[in-house]
């Protein structure tokens, strides 16, 4: 079991265990095979620990993603599934639904705001908080304006943006909304009727349109400091599942699901 979680949880490669183990490459590869062969138990979730949570996916090579749902408060792994899309329904509540049965009574998800994600975690869970990432809104936002926006639409739309991560307070939102809403009545009827199908001009509408559509689900945590504002625990997992993934990319296709549920059952975080 130690060289098989060596070469799950550190990204061992098989030449490497044969130095550090002694044991024969033939050895080393029956001893994979064997544990890939199986899934590995999956824990059961305690619903009065585990109440705020972060949800998100990411692509490991296109078509192939891996799904994280995890723990906001101490960011230790719920569960994770490899080949979940986001953008299915019947694929996210085949990963959801087992966690009801298993008594999981979440109070908030803080998620990057995929709609599709969003739509089944209201319908599974309707009384939990969804809490949009505020990183990601910053990030889109920023990118959509780009960095030395030429239009005073864009430059403002920009400032609005940069101040997404700094709001810790109900006076600070307040203000917040107040410079949306001012940006909002300057121009925001007439990007909207606008034609231009520009590049720029075209983001700066992607921009504004998801500012709008975030805004009510940007500010939960101010009611309630439990709330994660970002999902960047699951970005730092994802940077190491990765890293550790591409030390196996001989990997057959027929053990990639039991390799991932094997690296979800032992790193935990």
């Amino acid at each position: 079991m130690e060289w098989f979680r060596r070469w799950i949880v550190e990204g061992y490669s098989v030449r490497q265990l044969v130095q550090q183990s002694g044991h024969s490459r033939p050895w080393l590869h029956r001893l994979i095979d064997t544990f890939l062969a199986d899934v590995p138990p999956m824990s059961m979730l305690d619903p009065q620990a585990t109440r705020y949570l972060l949800f998100d996916g990411t692509f490991l090579h296109r078509p192939h993603s891996i799904v994280v749902l995890m723990d906001g408060r101490n960011h230790r792994l719920v569960r994770g599934q490899f080949n979940v899309r986001e953008n299915s329904e019947p694929e996210l509540r085949a990963f959801f639904e087992p966690m009801i049965v298993e008594g999981l009574r979440p109070l908030s998800f803080t998620v990057d705001g995929n709609p599709q994600v969003v739509r089944v975690l209201r319908m599974l869970w309707p009384d939990a908080v969804i809490q949009r990432c505020l990183v990601h809104i910053q990030r889109q936002g920023l990118s959509w304006c780009r960095q030395f926006p030429k239009t005073a639409y864009a430059r403002q739309l920009r400032q609005i943006f940069r101040r997404v991560t700094r709001i810790a307070t109900a006076s600070e939102r307040d203000e917040f909304l107040n410079l949306v809403a001012t940006w909002e009545a300057r121009y925001g009827a007439e990007i909207a009727a606008r034609k231009e199908t520009g590049r720029v001009f075209s983001d700066v509408k992607r921009a504004r349109s998801m500012l709008l559509r975030a805004l009510p689900d940007m500010f939960h945590y101010l009611d309630d400091p439990h709330i994660s504002t970002t999902t960047n625990g699951l970005e730092g997992y994802f940077s190491r599942l990765k890293s550790h993934y591409r030390q196996h990319r001989g990997l057959s296709p027929r053990k990639r699901p039991n390799y991932f549920a094997w690296y979800f059952h032992l790193v935990p975080r």
